[in-house]
């Protein structure tokens, strides 16, 4: 069933990369337009909107005309650093047609982790909130060693939304939600309107590998949950969320 958000006051949003790129692993405009969208909608309501984005590297592989996604570390790393400002400046020329200004955030885990950087972070992020911007959070790709890398824009909104003590988490996919299996494999799968606790069926549910990003989607929404954060997961694109924890 869909829950009624009416009374959030502040959102996290999270998309991912699949929801923003082709299939040529290239960031496609019109989809970061469609997520500009869904963003003004919450703000137009009267809900302060922190935006995590992926699409840095997708950005960085079109432009450096490569054939793909690549898999070595220097050149994600190089891709996302040549990706980033273009990514950035996509999101101004659509959320300027709202008038609404924007801010970039590059974090790594120990701005959540580190005394003094997570109070600097949590501060900055309330005078943005105060000017009605919206923060556009990727995690520093570029720069970012295994050690303090969260790995994933999944829990890095987790982590934002408790930081910035959110109302709600919003994780955008590529599917309408969390399912008993892959959508896109497997036949006769049911779509979980809601999910009260995190049983050790879910757990292995999502402890599938390539379950379509669902593992880190739960992770982050257990983090979230234990918060006190409701989480929504749904399809880019839509303008119906449905309800979580």
């Amino acid at each position: 069933m869909a829950r009624d958000f009416s009374g959030v006051k502040r959102v996290v949003v999270k998309v991912g990369t699949s929801s923003l790129t082709n299939r040529n692993s290239r960031l496609e405009p019109l989809k970061v337009r469609k997520v500009v969208r869904e963003v003004m909608d919450l703000r137009r309501s009267g809900k302060e909107v922190l935006l995590v984005t992926s699409g840095a590297i997708g950005a960085g592989v079109g432009k450096m005309e490569m054939k793909g996604r690549p898999k070595e570390l220097s050149l994600l790393q190089a891709a996302a650093a040549v990706g980033q400002g273009i990514l950035m400046r996509v999101y101004e020329r659509y959320f300027g047609r709202y008038g609404q200004p924007i801010a970039q955030l590059l974090l790594t885990k120990e701005d959540f982790t580190h005394p003094e950087r997570s109070r600097n972070l949590k501060n900055t992020l309330k005078v943005l909130l105060r000017w009605g911007v919206v923060p556009v959070v990727n995690e520093n790709d570029s720069v970012a060693v295994e050690e303090i890398k969260f790995g994933d824009n999944d829990l890095l909104s987790a982590h934002l939304a408790i930081l910035s003590r959110a109302d709600l988490l919003i994780l955008l996919s590529d599917v309408n939600g969390l399912y008993t299996g892959d959508p896109k494999r497997e036949k006769g799968v049911k779509l979980l309107h809601e999910v009260r606790e995190f049983t050790p069926q879910l757990e292995r549910l999502g402890g599938r590998r390539g379950f379509g990003g669902m593992r880190t989607k739960l992770q982050a929404a257990k983090l979230a949950c234990s918060a006190g954060i409701p989480v929504v997961v749904a399809r880019a694109g839509e303008r119906r969320v449905r309800g979580g924890c």
